[in-house]
């Protein structure tokens, strides 16, 4: 089947005999250009199916209209949730979203940044790969002159705008309600440390552990991606030690869906023999038998002020205003999986 030829301003310049300039003109309604000639041009475009290019118009006049949106991954709720809302906000405004994930690639998500900004994004908005430690690509998108919000994952020396949750209190929720449910051997999966948000929640959970009198044991603090097999593997050791948790703490809801599994496997009680909480709040987190306790991160409104803080750099282009860093209160939403009958 032969491909049809995208009509051109050209090609309708040469059907009315008008110059290319005179058809720019009256596609874009210039006051100079008589309403009878606007409508010969506007019918003969429809005539050819003209289609015009409005990245290269927007190109022209410096502004592209188009955001880029980095996410680790695409199938988690949380993302998906935080990429809706903020594409409801930006298409509000003009804008539409380009989105890409890094899959937790530090490589994938540097083809990402250069991807984006060889398109001329207005901005960017982004969650950092677990395997992300050095920043330099994302220097280079301050070094261009393009806007870039960080959302969850972030770090402080970036010194750009910001939108998350209070991931130390978050872990100080988790053990308290643990210790008010009589465990006293919480065992942590947890992300990689040199990924603030999980750095945080580390150092909440150590904190919240001396604050309850609970002794820390460095062989119940297992790093990882937070994926279910990572979940499955990390319980597995954990039920090998020679004194077991009897509660656990996941990073990630994904992880703790992994250890339920392995529990249930085992024929472990959930709650009464090992106790268990994940983090973010998925779908599935209510539908698992026992329900998973969990985080609630509050997706929508992340992505609603990841949004709103982009357009505000974006109207004040020029206007030192101070970051705006906004850190959202966690809710701990209690479920089956962790309430004892004491």
């Amino acid at each position: 089947m032969e491909i049809k030829k995208k009509s051109t301003i050209k090609d309708i310049a040469i059907a009315l005999g008008l110059t290319p300039s005179a058809v720019s003109k009256a596609l874009s309604d210039h006051p100079r250009i008589s309403d009878k000639t606007k409508a010969a041009v506007k019918d003969m475009a429809v005539q050819l199916d003209y289609q015009p290019n409005s990245l290269s118009s927007a190109l022209r006049k410096g502004k592209s209209n188009l955001v880029g949106v980095i996410v680790p991954r695409v199938n988690s709720n949380f993302f998906s949730s935080v990429v809706q809302e903020m594409e409801e906000v930006l298409n509000a405004n003009g804008y539409n979203i380009v989105m890409t994930q890094s899959n937790e690639l530090y490589k994938k998500e540097c083809q990402s940044i250069d991807s984006l900004l060889g398109i001329q994004v207005d901005g960017i908005i982004a969650s950092m790969a677990n395997e992300t430690i050095n920043l330099e690509y994302y220097e280079k998108i301050k070094s261009k002159g393009v806007t870039l919000v960080l959302f969850d994952r972030g770090e402080d020396e970036l010194n750009v705008d910001y939108v998350g949750i209070d991931d130390y209190k978050s872990s100080h929720l988790i053990i308290e309600h643990l210790v008010s449910q009589n465990c006293k051997r919480i065992a942590h999966i947890a992300g990689f440390n040199h990924i603030r948000i999980y750095k945080d929640r580390i150092i909440g959970y150590r904190d919240a552990m001396a604050k309850a009198g609970l002794p820390i044991r460095e062989e119940m603090i297992i790093e990882s991606n937070l994926r279910v097999e990572d979940g499955r593997r990390i319980m597995k050791e954990l039920l090998a030690l020679p004194e077991r948790p009897d509660a656990v703490y996941a990073a990630g809801d994904y992880a703790a869906l992994g250890a339920l599994q392995v529990l249930l496997e085992e024929g472990i009680k959930v709650p009464e023999d090992i106790a268990l909480i994940g983090f973010s709040d998925e779908p599935f987190t209510s539908l698992a038998q026992p329900s998973i306790s969990t985080i609630n991160q509050h997706s929508s409104q992340i992505g609603r002020l990841a949004a709103e803080a982009f357009l505000e750099r974006m109207k004040n282009p020029n206007k030192k205003t101070s970051l705006n860093k906004i850190i959202l209160a966690p809710e701990l939403i209690i479920r089956a999986s962790s309430c004892r009958n004491i």
